[in-house]
């Protein structure tokens, strides 16, 4: 084993350790930070300096994406005219390993002067942010994964777990399900796989009626351009679908046959509220290329396996 390979070891090793006394160290203030939150009619401003700002920057972000207003602000911004972005309605996260931090001296007076909630996130409890701190959230002394303890590696791995802790809790209480993250992530890769069918499909829908000549049939089907129609009875209801299978096995007087002579008969078919990551994992089973999309058995639209890779679901 290489020398690389054992430091990173006990790097993680270390972390999981700081992470195992964190947990072991939350208390009530952890059930007063959510209510904090939970109370704000604002948003939540996340706000540290240095490497406690990138963790804060991503904390605001897990918070926005799950359905809490939040928004990261820099501290010494907020000294040249940012605090302005922080109001009443609001609730402060202030990080900050040591809590003595000196850029965070006037977001924290304005948090005081005008009576905003201050949750305070350090490992010091006398320190000066905190005891400033409506709410204190307290880091273990845990051991920094650098060996000399001058690295924040340990801390901030706290503190960004720490994070994830209050966003989860708050989504819960909240019920927040896939469909809410989707309205708040429509792109990548997580928005595609929330993507819903009825987002994807197409509604101009290639149909026929069983007594339609075939002659009209295949009109329709190159001139829709999917391959396929659907063939629905007198009252609407999709009842059939005509594949390029269906015209090789008719070959023989293909043209003197109505299309309820061809078609295949109940269709795999999917409704638009369920999710284009489940029609491709039907289309993928069966090996078909699309699936007709039906309300009350009437096709609503059509959807095709290109539609999935377009929206990048593969």
């Amino acid at each position: 084993m290489s020398d690389y390979i054992e430091t990173a070891r006990r790097v993680i090793r270390t972390e999981m350790t700081g992470l195992d006394q964190l947990a072991g160290a939350l208390d009530a203030e952890f059930d007063r930070a959510v209510e904090a939150i939970l109370n704000a009619q604002g948003r939540v401003i996340v706000s540290g300096m240095g490497k406690s700002g990138h963790i804060a920057r991503k904390i605001a972000a897990t918070l926005a994406s799950t359905g809490t207003p939040a928004q990261f602000v820099h501290p010494a911004e907020a000294s040249h005219g940012d605090l302005g972005m922080v109001t009443q309605a609001d609730v402060a996260l202030v990080l900050s390993n040591s809590g003595e931090t000196p850029e965070l001296a006037d977001l924290i007076a304005h948090t005081r002067r005008f009576r905003i909630p201050l949750i305070g996130v350090a490992s010091r409890p006398g320190s000066t942010l905190l005891r400033q701190s409506d709410v204190v959230l307290v880091l273990p002394a845990a051991e920094e994964a650098c060996g000399n303890g001058i690295v924040p590696t340990t801390s901030t791995t706290m503190t960004l777990a720490l994070g994830d802790a209050l966003a989860v809790a708050l989504m819960e209480h909240r019920q927040f399900t896939a469909e809410h993250f989707r309205t708040f992530h429509p792109g990548g890769k997580l928005g595609a796989l929330l993507s819903k069918v009825g987002d994807l499909m197409h509604r101009d829908v290639p149909v026929v009626t069983e007594d339609t000549p075939m002659t009209d049939a295949l009109l329709v089907i190159s001139q829709k351009g999917y391959g396929v129609t659907g063939v629905v009875d007198q009252a609407g209801a999709l009842i059939g679908i005509i594949t390029d299978g269906d015209l090789r096995r008719h070959m023989d007087g293909l043209l003197t046959l109505r299309a309820g002579e061809v078609m295949t008969r109940n269709p795999r078919v999917i409704a638009p509220d369920a999710l284009a990551e489940s029609a491709l994992a039907q289309m993928q089973d069966r090996k078909i290329t699309c699936l007709f999309v039906v309300e009350n058995a009437v096709p609503s639209g059509i959807l095709h396996i290109h539609d999935c890779l377009r929206a990048g679901l593969v």
